[in-house]
């Protein structure tokens, strides 16, 4: 977050010193967040901004903490939620057979990863002899290694082969520099599938610093399904947050070591999202 922040400042002005920074300079870099994320993970940086130049003013090196001064984005009335099955199946179906958001969407569903780092997989990533993909996580710099569930072992298997393993498995959404285009373009598919409303082009005389509206699907409402659908299963807090890669302070890092063995079982506890077919060729192989 801090180097977001900094990014933002532009490099002349970060590295001047920390008591020119002004109130409203905080207080563009809550919006600037707020356009491109949710609102909660805007007043997230805007807390974290809050605790550093605290302890600036504490060292002494500031007089007034400038984020403690700027209020909190508004978080909406939208309460973001998981898909049901049958809204997953109307989403798929939105998205046509073989094409790059079908396979972001199961990915969603089946590993309940960020979109970000879904949408810059490259093939070293994934180990279809083994069945898995491993990926470091943008956002936590954790590693994460999960096995591949059915229906995405038959996508990736059914993709064309290349030679290159530094290919990007979905060019198209790699070629977006911003998260938040991808996060249009899914509403279109969320709209095709009857799940959303076309927004309107009109204005709201808000201006371009209002804060993003929410809706309560998203991409990221897969993640919220995926642990919906790991915890429907059976499977116990310990194994849906290691399989997401949700962290607690509450649960202790020894007890969330999983081995890939143990997430392969609960990987085949999940429903098949696509249909009956394609799990019934592979019991006749």
């Amino acid at each position: 977050m801090l180097e977001r922040f900094t990014s933002f400042l532009g490099e002349a002005r970060a590295k001047r010193d920390v008591s020119t920074l002004q109130v409203t300079d905080v207080a563009r870099f809550r919006d600037h967040e707020a356009k491109d994320r949710a609102p909660g993970t805007a007043n997230l940086s805007l807390k974290v901004l809050r605790v550093c130049f605290g302890e600036a003013v504490r060292r002494g090196l500031l007089t007034v903490n400038p984020a403690a001064q700027v209020k909190l984005a508004k978080t909406g009335d939208s309460a973001r939620r998981a898909f049901t099955l049958s809204e997953i199946k109307r989403v798929l179906k939105a998205c046509g057979e073989d094409t790059e958001w079908r396979g972001l969407v199961l990915f969603g569903i089946y590993t309940g990863q960020r979109f970000g780092d879904l949408a810059r997989l490259t093939w070293r990533a994934v180990n279809l002899e083994e069945g898995e993909v491993a990926f470091t996580a943008k956002k936590t710099g954790r590693r994460i290694v999960l096995p591949l569930a059915g229906p995405l072992l038959d996508y990736l298997t059914a993709l064309p082969a290349t030679d290159d393993p530094n290919a990007f498995i979905f060019p198209g959404a790699a070629g977006h520099k911003r998260t938040a285009s991808l996060s249009n373009n899914f509403r279109d598919i969320l709209v095709e599938a009857g799940l959303a409303e076309p927004r309107s082009h009109q204005s709201t005389g808000k201006g371009r610093g209002s804060g993003r509206e929410m809706s309560e699907l998203s991409f990221h409402s897969l993640r919220h399904s995926a642990v919906t659908m790991l915890k429907a299963s059976g499977l116990s807090d310990v194994f849906a947050r290691e399989i997401v890669g949700h962290e607690s302070a509450a649960i202790s890092r020894q007890y969330t070591h999983l081995s890939t063995a143990d997430l392969r079982r609960a990987m085949k506890r999940l429903p098949d999202v696509t249909s009956g077919q394609q799990r019934e060729k592979r019991k006749r192989r």
